[in-house]
């Protein structure tokens, strides 16, 4: 069974370089490494319906935090299957967020804690009730806010189709939800957690990864 890794952090943190990053080193060991990203757009429908409610679709989903947190949840419930055999099939899978930005997020809308009870109702939903395996360890890529947001707008105008949604255009929560992942990281929130910042260096993420596999 593979070691399963999300990587988690703000919207325009660079989690996708990051984890490009880690991904080839991690093979040029001979590792074998498989990623998946969520929210799966363009393949969950729920996923779908959670991008065009943040873009004013849908009536008054997106005012619901618990509403939105259920449907990226039955997003990854809806990818059990294929991210258990991607975990059967290779000594490490890296994710593009996982449960952890559920709980960060709605806590950070809701102006709660790490500790407050839509992080446990994310937990009890996602881990339990809906039976997605526990990652082995967490990645916090941990960025200024104002750069996540910089590399967000920029994205959001060099490609309409990732043009920013209702959660990016709000600075106030992107701040709240970076103290919330700080603290989920803290507590060691369903995993150990590790924060990697600015200027570190994605080797070190590399080989300390390897080191698990190799325990």
């Amino acid at each position: 069974m593979g070691v399963l890794v999300p990587v988690e952090g703000l919207d325009g943190a660079g989690k996708r370089t990051l984890t490009d990053a880690v991904l080839a080193g991690l093979r040029a060991r001979g590792l074998r490494v498989a990623t998946l990203a969520f929210p799966r757009y363009g393949v969950s429908v729920h996923a779908d319906l959670a991008a065009e409610a943040l873009r004013g679709a849908h009536g008054d989903l997106a005012a619901s935090v618990n509403a939105m947190a259920l449907l990226f949840a039955l997003d990854r419930a809806d990818a059990r299957d294929e991210l258990s055999k991607l975990l059967a099939d290779n000594d490490i899978v890296l994710l593009d967020r996982y449960v952890a930005s559920n709980a960060a997020y709605s806590a950070a809308r809701l102006e709660q804690d790490a500790r407050g009870e839509i992080v446990s109702w994310v937990a009890e939903l996602e881990f339990e009730r809906f039976a997605l395996p526990a990652p082995n360890v967490q990645i916090l890529l941990d960025v200024p806010v104002a750069v996540a947001e910089e590399r967000a707008r920029l994205r959001g105008e060099a490609d309409h189709t990732r043009a920013l949604d209702a959660y990016e255009k709000d600075g106030g929560l992107q701040r709240r939800t970076g103290n919330v992942y700080r603290e989920l990281a803290e507590i060691n929130w369903h995993s150990t957690w590790w924060v990697h910042r600015s200027g570190d260096d994605p080797a070190t993420l590399v080989a300390r990864l390897a080191e698990i596999v190799a325990g």
